[in-house]
């Protein structure tokens, strides 16, 4: 019981409670910083002030004082009165102020959790509502989500890449050569003086193959007797195809369109026989590995390439390709140094004597559209079907079979050094968690848009980051940029490191952003990417009109228009006043239909999520319906890079900086990794629509596809309880949060199947990758059930067969439990209704 004046004071204690307590108007905030002096290594808790104010000089501790004496206190007579009078209700005045500070306390509570994202060293917080981050040097003051991309936007300098894009077009760089040496030393030396935490050189010895100029690659006439006659003039005699068998074939010539397998099979319908002969086929559609190892299943000898005018834009007001031009690529089905497949290409290692199964048995040359044209006026027999007619002979395109060639091949194989050149900015909270971006930098002939745009943007990149750290950023995952040689040879560089740092880039790998053929024209935006980058991709773009989606949530939320609507944004090159974004839906609703494309095995990409386990994305501005013509051949420069995209190149390499640098913030600071671990859900469901289509026909043969359901149910089951438990979960507790981020950064590895070995199935995704592992290789087999499908099989004469279906079927299934098991956790958190 309270007596006497004892009551008043209590109550004048409860008052200055209250009025301590009270909350304020706006959103409350604390934020972190290091303290410096005698309690260094502390941290300690500042006011949230309004933007703009100055911070105090320094830090002072807040006092507890109590309350003045009563006599001491204005208007006193006025409240002894009513303290007597309140002297029986006071145990119920405590008990209800009691309550209310109670109350005040939990609201509090909950308030300052939800505003402290992260205290460790130095704290960090960017997530999509209370982003900020207090930068190392606190001198420095609060840099919040929205400051950390202006600083970036900033200093991102759009004269500085287009000067390094025109500098390096100018450099010869061709794999293993003098001048990609000079190159090599130039990237070191620049990474060295930026504000980088290592910087270093990986050198690897891999086989490349180049002509043999005292023995060039040569085409010549066969008359009937079978006798060798005049030569046909290779005009580009620099050109060929890496990785060609050598040797000399001869043969009739048909022409095969594109060299797909929908086209040999329409060859065959209309009575053409391929076996024996030599194939003339355009450039395009698919590489130039699917196209050899295609005639080669089909039994031809061997392929002639070309570029046909009509697939190049016929614009007159933009520059077209020299008919005299050939195109220059390699034929290995795969990627890295195919005389070392699934091992890592150092010196003095010791390999076994194999080479890869994706080298082509039958030589390839590519030729340009003079000789191309001159061919085809020669073929006789059907008229080839309107939609394969081009634009090089006066008269229609005839299928063949021609006359007779003789194709000779001389290319020799040389062990080559080439170097890899990598710069990092640590993580201050997991620096063993890299988010890697990397450009190619080789090129066979100028390569303005096929490397020098990636390598220019990569350097660029380096160089504002390296600023950002000047300015006191800090990312909370290490940053690792990386420039590949040898990747005009199949992404060789980037798949031997991969090799070579397999067992430890699974684990702290977090995502790969590549800057390969990122400008190749104005009109469109593609993203090949995996399915678990796609919100984020799409978030990105989206930010300025503050438009949420699914799982990364909205931007606008619990923010003001007028902080929503300055938010810096990802531009369209060449719409005024619009963001990329909006670009993409005005000509297309479905986003994702018109932009997302899967990931291209000719893609440094690839290697990452095929081969490593390693979610990845290509950026690329096109042409809109026409192919860049100049890719791989000697007229990619400068000059016809920028007439091609009539002076904008500048702003579209700036446009694919934007957003990949926007990417990488988000990558190497948001608290939980955003990625859409839930999305391969729905990857499984569509092509389990394809799968169903067979239903009837296995049903009839007693078998079923039950398991892959079951399968995909416990993966759709685990994704959803991680999404609760994250929700559920306090994100200052730092060891979930990294736990969380170590289940999520490894989906893409658990889609990699443990059934088969990397050696002799090195892309082991079943959705990405080659082989019987794969929901590819399990859909075309369900296609041999039926007639049409034996008819378009890319392997003439199979047919079904039970125990290779079985076989194909266990190994993906147990792929897709094993994902949906790695995804629950502990394994006596694994609920499998299998």
């Amino acid at each position: 019981m309270l007596q006497g004046s004892g009551g008043g004071m209590s109550m004048e204690r409860l008052r200055g409670l209250l009025q301590t307590a009270q909350l304020s108007p706006r959103p409350s905030q604390s934020i972190y910083r290091r303290v410096e002096g005698p309690h260094q290594g502390h941290l300690v808790e500042e006011e949230d002030r309004e933007e703009g104010a100055e911070l105090p000089a320094r830090f002072c501790p807040m006092e507890l004082k109590g309350p003045e004496s009563l006599g001491s206190r204005p208007g006193l007579q006025n409240l002894i009165p009513w303290a007597a009078a309140g002297r029986k209700a006071a145990p119920y005045l405590v008990l209800t102020a009691l309550l209310i500070f109670t109350g005040a306390f939990l609201l509090g509570y909950v308030a300052f959790r939800g505003s402290c994202q992260a205290c460790g060293d130095s704290v960090l917080v960017v997530s999509e509502d209370g982003n900020s981050e207090l930068g190392l040097d606190s001198h420095r003051g609060t840099l919040y989500w929205s400051d950390l991309q202006a600083m970036f936007l900033r200093l991102l300098g759009e004269e500085r890449l287009e000067e390094a894009i025109r500098q390096t077009s100018f450099r010869e760089r061709m794999a293993g050569s003098a001048g990609m040496a000079s190159l090599a030393q130039d990237t070191l030396a620049l990474m060295s003086r930026q504000k980088l935490d290592h910087v270093w050189a990986d050198t690897h010895y891999v086989g490349l193959q180049f002509p043999d100029r005292a023995h060039p690659n040569a085409l010549h006439w066969v008359d009937e007797d079978g006798m060798v006659g005049e030569q046909l003039p290779l005009e580009d005699p620099d050109a060929y195809c890496p990785y060609s068998a050598t040797g000399n074939v001869t043969g009739k010539l048909v022409y095969a369109h594109y060299g797909r397998p929908e086209d040999l099979q329409e060859l065959r319908a209309r009575g053409v026989e391929l076996a024996g002969c030599l194939l003339l086929v355009r450039v395009g559609m698919t590489s130039f590995a699917q196209k050899v190892a295609t005639a080669q299943h089909a039994g031809a000898l061997g392929v002639l390439l070309y570029p046909d005018p009509a697939d190049f834009s016929q614009d007159p007001h933009k520059p077209g390709l020299s008919s005299q031009q050939a195109v220059f690529g390699h034929v290995h089905l795969g990627t890295g140094d195919p005389y070392t497949p699934g091992f890592p290409s150092f010196n003095q290692t010791q390999f076994p004597p194999v080479a890869s199964s994706g080298l082509p048995s039958i030589p390839a040359q590519p030729i340009s559209a003079d000789i191309a044209s001159h061919l085809l006026r020669t073929l006789k027999g059907p008229v080839a079907p309107q939609e394969w007619q081009g634009h090089l002979s006066a008269s229609l395109y005839r299928l063949g079979p021609g006359p007779g060639l003789h194709l000779a091949v001389n290319n020799h194989r040389t062990s080559t050094p080439i170097s890899n050149i990598f710069g990092c900015i640590e993580g201050f909270a997991e620096p063993d968690h890299y988010v890697v971006i990397g450009a190619q930098r080789d090129a066979w002939g100028p390569g303005a848009a096929k490397s020098a745009v990636g390598t220019a943007i990569l350097l660029e990149l380096v160089q504002t980051f390296s600023s950002m750290v000047s300015n006191g950023f800090r990312p909370r995952r290490s940053l690792l940029f990386i420039s590949w040689d040898g990747g005009d040879f199949g992404s060789v560089g980037s798949t031997e490191w991969l090799e070579g740092y397999l067992s430890v880039l699974h684990l702290k790998a977090v995502v790969y952003v590549s800057l390969d053929n990122a400008v190749l024209g104005d009109d469109k935006f593609h993203a090949k990417t995996s399915p678990l980058l796609i919100n984020l991709i799409e978030s990105i773009l989206k930010q300025a009109r503050g438009i949420g989606t699914g799982s990364e949530g909205s931007w606008g939320e619990g923010r003001s228009l007028s902080q929503v609507s300055s938010r810096p944004q990802v531009d369209s090159p060449n719409h005024s006043g619009q963001t990329l974004y909006e670009q993409v839906v005005f000509t297309n609703p479905s986003w994702e239909a018109e932009v997302i494309q899967p990931l291209p095995m000719d893609s440094s990409a690839y290697s990452f999520t095929a081969f490593a386990g390693v979610p990845a994305v290509e950026f690329s501005f096109l042409e809109d319906g026409q192919e860049y013509p100049f890719l791989h051949t000697k007229e990619d420069t400068y000059e016809n890079l920028h007439r091609m995209l009539r002076g904008r190149l500048p702003a579209v390499a700036q446009a694919v900086a934007q957003l990949a640098g926007q990417l990488l913030i988000r990558l190497s600071h948001d608290h939980l990794l955003p990625l859409d671990f839930g999305r391969y859900g729905d990857v499984v469901l569509r092509h389990i629509g394809h799968l169903n289509e067979y239903s009837g026909d296995l049903k009839a043969r007693g078998l079923t596809l039950q398991w892959v359901y079951s399968a995909r149910g416990d993966y759709i089951r685990a994704a959803e309880k991680l999404r609760k438990e994250i929700y559920s979960s306090e994100e200052s507790d730092e060891r979930l949060m990294r736990m969380y981020n170590v289940r999520i950064m490894r989906v893409e590895f658990y889609f990699l199947s443990q059934y088969v070995s990397p050696a002799d199935s090195p892309f082991r995704h079943i959705f990405l990758g080659h082989g019987d592992h794969t929901l590819g290789a399990l859909l075309d087999h369900l296609r041999l059930l039926r007639p049409e499908g034996s008819r378009v099989s890319k392997v003439p004469g199979l047919s079904f067969q039970e125990s290779r279906f079985r076989r194909q079927l266990a190994l993906l299934t147990w792929t897709l439990q094993g994902a949906a098991n790695a995804l629950s956790g502990d394994v006596w958190n694994i609920d499998n209704n299998f």
